[in-house]
């Protein structure tokens, strides 16, 4: 899948679970504005001058309205607090979410294949397009790379993995319409089956961006764990702190972009309780404020000096 991995940096105002949601409403709104304006004159200019490759790219570009809207819903309810049923929060609605993305993509993708084979199954029936189809999917190749851009670019400075994928999304309609465009190149240099051809290539790009989008947001619900650079930093950061000796099953699992970890953590056996307790919401408080982490559970174990007879 084509998400972007993010770094571990101190959560600031900018990465904030409401600057996260404000981002993606506005990144949102608009898509949907553009794509509106995209898939009607698609479609549209698609029916008029005969291309199918076209109608199947307006297609494509109507079903990222449903796509805006899922963002827009999951970027509501993801900001939401615990509560006395969810008590880690509502994040996990982003990945579920990008797994409804996932599921439209592989379906729109499915659709467009089998269209595609049965025009190419009576070839003599493909009609030659009108230049105007040409004209419309250039725009719509410009239009997508620069929504596509944009979105991207406050993806990346929100850390938002849902963004993330509605972003490659827009990328996946401007290589469509960049295929679509090539087709119908063809089709009015006397190539014909270009066009069905054009919208078969385009069918099976989506269909496979919509199957990894699923995939990986699956592994994320079954709780996958973070990557292991993350883990590693996150690792140091736990031996880095006064007083702990030593640290073992550490243990990660994502929850939206966030990470819950749980880790035994080895305290000199010497000290007193709650000594053993200040280190424990020492490592908390310092885990939480630099890396992703949406909460640390510790175990606090006794460690013995190896010199010393015990």
């Amino acid at each position: 899948m084509n998400k972007e991995q993010f770094s571990s940096e101190p959560e600031d105002e900018g990465y904030s679970q409401a600057a996260r949601a404000a981002a993606a409403s506005r990144c949102t709104w608009v898509s949907v504005i553009v794509n509106i304006a995209l898939s009607f004159t698609q479609i549209a200019v698609g029916v008029l001058s005969k291309s199918q490759g076209l109608v199947a790219d307006g297609i494509h570009s109507l079903s990222d309205l449903i796509a805006d809207f899922v963002v827009l819903f999951a970027s509501h309810k993801s900001k939401e607090d615990a509560d006395e049923g969810h008590p880690y929060g509502h994040l996990r609605f982003e990945t579920a979410a990008s797994m409804v993305l996932g599921i439209l993509l592989l379906i729109v993708g499915i659709g467009m294949i089998g269209s595609a084979i049965l025009k190419l199954e009576t070839p003599e029936s493909i009609p030659t397009v009108h230049v105007a189809a040409l004209w419309v999917a250039l725009s719509a190749l410009v239009a997508k790379e620069l929504l596509f851009r944009f979105m991207l670019r406050v993806a990346k400075k929100v850390k938002s993995s849902l963004l993330v994928a509605n972003a490659w999304h827009a990328r996946s309609d401007a290589a469509s319409s960049l295929v679509v465009g090539i087709g119908i190149v063809g089709n009015l240099a006397g190539y014909p089956i270009l066009d069905p051809i054009a919208a078969l290539v385009v069918g099976g790009m989506i269909a496979k961006m919509g199957w990894s989008f699923t995939w990986d947001s699956l592994h994320d619900l079954m709780d996958r764990s973070a990557d292991e650079q993350e883990v590693a930093i996150i690792r140091a950061t736990l031996q880095n702190t006064p007083g702990i000796k030593g640290i073992h099953d550490l243990k990660t699992r994502k929850m939206g972009d966030m990470i819950i970890v749980d880790v035994h953590i080895e305290v000199d056996a010497s000290i007193t309780v709650e000594e053993g307790h200040a280190i424990a919401v020492s490592a908390r408080e310092n885990v939480m404020q630099i890396h992703r982490v949406l909460n640390l559970m510790t175990h606090v174990d006794p460690w013995y000096h190896p010199q010393l007879d015990h």
